[in-house]
């Protein structure tokens, strides 16, 4: 197997993180999407799951007994459409909704985007910027115009600001800049998520890649949980994958390893 890692100072000590297998008896494995488990695509809509990694979802699913989550900025019903037909355990819309179990209801807080601010941020874009509207938060994405990045995070900067008593923060991200209720979180998500079963009493093993995984990283100490980052490394994290095709081989040596105990 090439090697899973790329070794900051922060990750020196964990080298042979590739041969690692946890005791899927005891951790809860948590996972964010796009640029983690998936490649990055240049719209949202055309990321492609492999059918590997589909089989290896499902596997784990069930080797965890349930304790599998994706963590994900994307909503439920996105996060449903691209990785159909599996329906799997998942906090969406970076920490808005929640989904405990396959076939349980998800959760939703009732908060959303005041209106004209909303107008306001979809006036923005122009040509390049795809905006998505999740009804609680509205992202503008611009990785098919990486040039109009700086001009538009000013923008939305200074929407945001005439509304100072809306409750909402910026969230930048990979070439996407979101603005969402500051109330919930992937950190609020996975702590609500850990307080339920089938995740209670396990060790959350969260694997993001973003700044908008900071919320995520930073909750773990509270469950004795273990971090891992992609592509660079973050505050608390214990060790760096190289991309997310190495994430998807590790998943897989974690499964085969547990197999064969």
């Amino acid at each position: 197997m090439k090697s899973a890692l790329t070794h900051s100072a922060e990750a020196r000590s964990y080298r042979t993180m590739q041969f690692l297998v946890p005791d899927l008896d005891r951790i809860a494995i948590l996972l964010d999407v796009d640029g983690t488990i998936l490649d990055l695509a240049p719209t949202p809509s055309q990321v492609e799951v492999p059918v590997k990694l589909r089989a290896t979802l499902t596997k784990l699913l069930q080797r965890t007994k349930g304790a599998l989550a994706l963590v994900s900025g994307r909503s439920l019903a996105d996060i449903d459409r691209i990785f159909a037909p599996l329906k799997l355990p998942a906090i969406g819309g970076h920490g808005a909704e929640i989904r405990r179990t396959p076939g349980s209801p998800a959760t939703h807080p009732p908060l959303s985007i005041d209106t004209q601010l909303k107008e306001e941020l979809i006036a923005v874009a122009d040509d390049g910027v795809l905006v998505e509207d999740k009804g609680y938060s509205i992202a503008l994405h611009y990785r098919q115009a990486p040039e109009r990045g700086g001009a538009l995070r000013e923008a939305v900067s200074a929407i945001v600001g005439e509304h100072p008593d809306s409750g909402v923060e910026i969230l930048p991200g990979k070439r996407v800049i979101e603005v969402k209720p500051e109330r919930f979180t992937k950190g609020t998500g996975i702590r609500h998520l850990m307080h339920d079963s089938p995740f209670r009493g396990r060790v959350p093993f969260f694997i993001g890649d973003d700044v908008t995984d900071e919320t995520a990283f930073a909750v773990l100490p509270q469950f004795a949980g273990i971090g891992y980052s992609v592509g660079r490394p973050f505050k608390g994290v214990s060790g760096v994958f190289a991309d997310a095709d190495a994430v998807r081989d590790w998943l897989d040596h974690v499964l085969d390893g547990a197999s064969v105990k």
